[in-house]
């Protein structure tokens, strides 16, 4: 989203089937394992000449959770971590936007995991704008930041035998999107 591009300016919809919100945490101390959330959907309002202007949100339902593993996939969506039962909705939004060069940007943020709600920085890189065979415009941003889970109170561990604990603390969040500008 290089500064001076007023055609890029508008309200967009996330398209969920071509962006994906996922994640990646140690297991074990030895293995990274990853997954992501099949149900979400958000809106950002792009600036094309003034990207600080800009502004995002999404909303991920926790029980959309996947692993591709079922038995680990209940685990997740239990009290013991995400507690979707009182918690159904991840949430992000906006606060501010700097340029960090032509392409890269920081995105502060709410994040809001188990109802608890951080600050945090993520780093964005604008992948592209094209017109779609549907005449749709539609613009590509992929993300990433580390976050350390107990600080949204999801604490649940075991300690390995050999030390170390079963699930890594930090966990790297990974935000691929694809947004379509409205009419």
């Amino acid at each position: 989203m290089t500064t001076g591009h007023p055609e890029l300016t508008g309200d967009y919809a996330i398209d969920a089937a071509h962006s994906r919100m996922g994640f990646v945490a140690r297991h074990a101390m030895v293995a990274k394992v990853r997954g992501g959330f099949d149900e979400f959907e958000g809106a950002l309002h792009i600036d094309g000449e003034k990207p600080a202007n800009s502004h995002g949100r999404v909303a991920i339902q926790a029980k959309s959770i996947e692993t591709r593993n079922k038995q680990r996939d209940d685990h997740l969506r239990s009290n013991d971590f995400l507690d979707m039962d009182n918690h159904p909705e991840i949430t992000f939004a906006s606060t501010a936007i700097e340029p960090q060069g032509d392409e890269s940007f920081k995105v502060t943020g709410d994040l809001t995991i188990r109802g608890i709600t951080k600050s945090v920085d993520i780093d964005f890189e604008f992948t592209g704008a094209a017109t779609d065979p549907f005449g749709n415009s539609r613009i590509g941003l992929e993300g990433a930041v580390v976050v350390n889970r107990k600080d949204f109170g999801v604490s649940w561990n075991a300690a390995l035998e050999g030390g170390g604990v079963l699930v890594s603390e930090k966990v790297a969040l990974e935000i691929e999107i694809s947004a379509i500008k409205n009419a």
